[in-house]
């Protein structure tokens, strides 16, 4: 059996992207959808969806382009998450993406402006 302690220290280094890559690498292999279980989940908690809808406290940043100055959004998007410069190229590259996921409404709208008055497009979800 594999040393539970050392996988968790593994998958603690891994960056967004990649973790990322992992979480699509492991649906393909299982045959399984994140958001099928979130889907499955939502409607066994009793909270109704309006609700939800209304009192949303976590949100996700989504980068949605460049608007032309590239080199200004990679900077940001390091600098906001920690990326190295691939990582961060990689993301502005493929746009639309998620910077920050689930943070509260003030943070949201703090790394919303930073990457706006680096020339990007940024929407909340």
């Amino acid at each position: 059996m594999a040393d539970i302690n050392a996988l968790v220290d593994q998958l603690s280094a891994l960056t967004v992207l990649e973790a990322a890559e992992l979480s699509k690498a492991l649906e393909e292999k299982w045959g399984v959808s994140a958001a099928a279980a979130v889907a499955v989940a939502g409607p066994a908690a009793g909270a109704p969806a309006a609700a939800a809808a209304e009192e949303q406290t976590e949100f996700d940043v989504i980068l949605t382009g460049d608007g032309g100055k590239k080199i200004n959004v990679i900077k940001e998007v390091r600098a906001i998450t920690g990326l190295g410069l691939t990582e961060a190229k990689a993301l502005v590259e493929g746009a639309p993406k998620a910077v920050k996921e689930g943070v509260n409404k003030d943070e949201a709208e703090k790394v919303k402006k930073q990457l706006e008055e680096a020339g990007a497009t940024v929407e909340l979800k």
